[in-house]
């Protein structure tokens, strides 16, 4: 039995290609993250359509997991657009949106890069005080020892 291939014409291959980016990109803003995670994922394989799709989404007015999604999308290109990824998250870092700002920074600390403009800051944990009540006696605590051998106390 003979196999019945159809052969896409250039403009009918193109087509395609616009849907499946146009897809691609809505399933970023997907309220699912596994979703969102594996469309950057696909979208990091498609060379530059993916590259410009995801330094759109990184940079446009999107709502933060989407922007982490792209940068997901950036950390994972292969071959030559890795360089052109790097470069897209480190201009990241002077973008004038404050999330965009951050959500390069986590991602180019998670490629073990050297981060430029300034150290990270981390939120600084309150020591809290310990309460303790002041016993007004001075007789200090007897405790007993288990080295020392049962109902024997020692003095500390």
């Amino acid at each position: 039995m003979e196999s019945v291939t159809e052969k896409l014409s250039d403009r009918e291959k193109e087509e395609a290609s616009i849907r499946l980016l146009r897809k691609l990109a809505e399933q970023l803003q997907s309220s699912d993250a596994s979703t969102r995670r594996r469309a950057a994922y696909n979208l990091s394989w498609m060379q530059e359509d993916g590259l410009e799709i995801l330094k759109g989404v990184l940079f446009g007015g999107f709502h933060v997991t989407a922007k982490n999604a792209a940068a997901y999308g950036l950390r994972k290109m292969h071959g030559r657009m890795k360089k052109m990824a790097l470069e897209v998250l480190n201009q990241g870092l002077k973008h004038r949106d404050n999330s965009a700002r951050q959500v390069c920074r986590n991602a180019l600390q998670l490629l073990d890069r050297k981060v430029p403009g300034g150290t990270v800051t981390k939120k600084q944990t309150q020591k809290k005080t310990r309460i303790r009540e002041i016993s007004h006696e001075r007789k200090p605590r007897a405790r007993t020892d288990m080295r020392r051998g049962i109902g024997t106390r020692r003095r500390i």
